[in-house]
Parts: C-alpha cells; structure tokens; sequence
C-alpha cells in the first residue's frame, strides 16, 4: 500500500505536535493510520441553493467513517446570482468561483488531506469546486446538492426567473402590482430540493 499524504502530519516523533491538534478534533490513535479525507460543504444560509447542503455533509461525513477513513469537514463560501442580480455584488460572483477553488486546494493542502468530496449547489460553488479538484491532483468526488423545486401559483410552475420575468411584465404594463408580488412569494418553495435525504 502506498504511503498516506496524510502521514506527513500524522506519524513520527516529530508530528506530536500535529496529533495533539488532531486528537481535540476526535481522531484516537487508530485513526492516525487511516485516510484523512476533507469534506468541503458549500452549506450557507445565504442562498436557497445551498440550504440543504449540511444535511448531505453529514451523510458523507458518516459514510467516510464506515469506509474505514477520517472525515475533516470544512466550509466553503458561496453568492447567489439570483440574489446580487442587477447589483453591485454581481462584480464578485464570477469572482468567487475562485475563491471557492482556493479555499478547497487551500484546506486540502496545508491540512495534508488524502482527498476530497466537494458538495455544492448554486452557480459558482460546481465550476469551484471543479477547479479545485483538477489543480490538486487528489482522490476527489464532486455530490451536487440538487435543485430548487419549483413553486406552484394558480397551478402554474414558477422560478427565480418567474419573478424576473414578471419584472419586465409589470414595467410593460401586462401585469399589475399584485400580480408581481403574487409570484414573488410563491416563485420558490421553502422545502428546497427535489429530493430528500
């Protein structure tokens, strides 16, 4: 068997230090000799996309542990197009598919990690993730987080772009006020994924 990546932090004399840390975190001294695999979890409140991120985290995390590895989960950012939209915080929504790339090789690398299971679910959070795997060279699996199901008005399917769409309808003066608040608040669901863990 070849030697663990993660051995530069967990074996010898030299790396007591390096265990302490690790030990705090929950390893004991038969996880020392197994794969330290991170789990980046792209969760955030801040974006309906990535609400339900945790919930599949934990589940990897889990299965990580009955495979015989060390699950080290960290957080990733995330934006939402859909929310900074017509704004300035679009100027940073390319932007932070970087971002996301570096923090994942960032983690990976400075912690030593054998590899990674990326878990995403909005715009920038798959190409960064992406990005972060091709560059590091690693054992790696990418899980999307699935998409927002569509809200329902009057029996009719709507999205985000519903309500972008009604915005244009309004200006145009197809639709009134009430109408444009009526797929606002009906556009996306409060259960965020089509499927459930």
């Amino acid at each position: 068997m070849n030697k663990l990546r993660s051995s530069a932090i967990t074996q010898g004399v030299q790396r007591s230090p390096n265990r302490s840390m690790l030990r705090a975190v929950g390893f004991s001294d038969e996880d020392f000799a197994k794969p330290i695999i991170g789990v980046a979890n792209g969760f955030s409140t801040i974006t309906p996309c990535n609400m339900g991120l945790n919930k599949l985290a934990l589940k990897a995390e889990e299965s990580i542990r009955e495979s015989g590895g060390m699950p080290q989960m960290f957080g990733t950012i995330t934006v939402s197009d859909g929310i900074s939209m017509g704004t300035e915080g679009m100027k940073y929504s390319l932007v932070s598919r970087e971002v996301i790339a570096d923090s994942i090789e960032t983690a990976c690398n400075a912690q030593s990690m054998d590899g990674v299971l990326a878990i995403g679910g909005c715009d920038k959070n798959m190409p960064g993730a992406m990005i972060a795997i091709a560059r590091m060279n690693i054992p790696s699996i990418f899980i999307y987080g699935g998409t927002i199901k569509p809200g329902k008005l009057n029996g009719e399917d709507l999205t985000v772009v519903s309500a972008f769409e009604a915005v244009g309808q309004l200006a145009s003066g197809k639709i009134n006020e009430k109408r444009l608040v009526e797929v606002e608040k009906n556009c996306i669901l409060k259960r965020f994924f089509s499927h459930e863990i």
